[in-house]
């Protein structure tokens, strides 16, 4: 049975986090996409395409990616690589206190350059990315025209 973990699958957004596929067959082709959506409902995805070691496992923080957004070895590069399904969208957080972005990441057999509503992964997993730490607090700056934000750690 192939399983992708994410490890830790709660973390903020700028913790290294693993991401992990286990159960694969030897030297199988696989590729890892995450994706995402904005609060303004557009689509931001990454993928890259990996083989399997002899064990039947794929570690992106100790393999090489073959291909897709990025190639060679990048533990986060399935986060960093995030590329909008429209041209000229930014992916930027607005309600930092108060939602995680989720990021879906998935695994598919072979080489999947675009992957529709018939494609069905062979495991999937959702990993939380916070922009503020449990406990943080919010306080809004207004002075003349300078406008921010004060965050107090607890």
């Amino acid at each position: 049975m192939v399983e992708v973990t994410v490890t830790p699958r709660s973390s903020l957004a700028d913790q290294a986090v693993q991401v992990v596929v286990c159960g694969l067959a030897p030297s199988q082709l696989v590729t890892l996409r995450a994706w995402l959506t904005d609060e303004h409902g557009e689509r931001f995805q990454a993928r890259a395409f990996y083989r399997s070691d002899e064990a039947g496992t794929v570690d992106a923080g100790l393999h090489a990616a073959l291909g897709g957004n990025y190639t060679g070895v990048w533990p986060m590069g399935l986060f960093w690589f995030l590329q909008p399904d429209s041209l000229f969208k930014r992916l930027v957080k607005r309600d930092v206190m108060g939602s995680p972005f989720l990021v879906h990441v998935e695994v598919f057999d072979g080489l999947c350059l675009v992957s529709g509503q018939q494609d069905e992964p062979l495991a999937a997993c959702t990993a939380e990315r916070w922009y503020v730490s449990p406990g943080v607090q919010r306080v809004p700056i207004r002075e003349g025209r300078v406008r921010g934000a004060l965050l107090l750690p607890p």
